[in-house]
């Protein structure tokens, strides 16, 4: 297998390849993509698209990708019934909450074009998997305890899955309540399984700003797992997590 971590997007994104065939300008031209993608979408780079939106509120020249940043967020508000907002309580544009999921699924739909199909990428501890690791297993994935992060509370085994976790516990207060402005200090962490990166990772910002009433809302997608820790250390999962804690 060929593996490399860099730091990227202020954050550390690994790609492995479990594939015999892969070599390092495989694993150079996905770390090239995501600097791409940081480069076009950070709130904090000056010459981002994201930074020129901010100071200009004609909006009137997007780019196509851009524009599909803007469709996909504007469709998970109206999913979440509003959870979900790019726009912070100071009335910045931040699509954070949106780019990365969709970026770990188009890093990963550049593998499979390549013709890989055994691999995962994770960005800051969102994971897109496809296939099985070197053992022929699937591809185990830890959910970390977030109130002592070097203990995990759960393995997954995940292949051809999205698995992405919100929580306060790394960068503290940035997940808010869009109704109401403030930050959502019921629950701690709140990781989501779904058939693919986006698809977790949007929906588990949603839910998250949603306090402990998120894990209601992903219970009833049929498409989503979940897994919920609050304030006080309790658990609670959806009604088939479980199933991908089994090897």
């Amino acid at each position: 297998m060929i593996q490399e971590t860099r730091i990227l997007m202020g954050m550390p994104i690994t790609v492995a390849i479990a594939d015999t065939a892969a070599d390092k300008s495989d694993l150079a031209r996905i770390f090239s993509y995501f600097q791409g993608v940081d480069g076009q979408f950070s709130p904090f780079k000056d010459t981002s698209e994201t930074s020129a939106m901010n100071r200009n509120s004609a909006k009137e020249t997007l780019s196509s990708e851009m524009n599909e940043i803007l469709a996909l967020a504007e469709k998970t508000k109206q999913e979440t019934g509003g959870y979900f907002n790019v726009m912070t309580p100071d009335g910045k544009f931040n699509p954070d909450g949106i780019v990365k999921g969709g970026a770990i699924k188009k890093a990963a739909d550049i593998l499979r074009r390549a013709g890989f199909r055994n691999f995962y990428v994770d960005a800051g501890g969102d994971i897109e998997t496809s296939g099985m690791n070197t053992r022929g297993e699937k591809w185990s994935v830890g959910i970390k305890n977030p109130f002592k992060q070097d203990e995990i509370v759960k393995t997954l085994f995940a292949t051809n899955l999205g698995i992405a976790t919100s929580g306060t516990y790394i960068r503290g207060d940035h997940i808010y309540d869009p109704h109401t402005g403030r930050p959502m200090d019921e629950i701690v962490s709140l990781t989501v399984v779904g058939p693919d990166v986006c698809e977790a990772d949007r929906f588990a910002t949603g839910a998250f700003a949603m306090g402990e009433k998120g894990i209601e809302f992903i219970e009833k997608r049929a498409e989503l797992e979940g897994y919920m820790i609050d304030r006080n250390g309790i658990a609670t999962m959806t009604s088939g997590f479980l199933k991908y804690t089994i090897k």
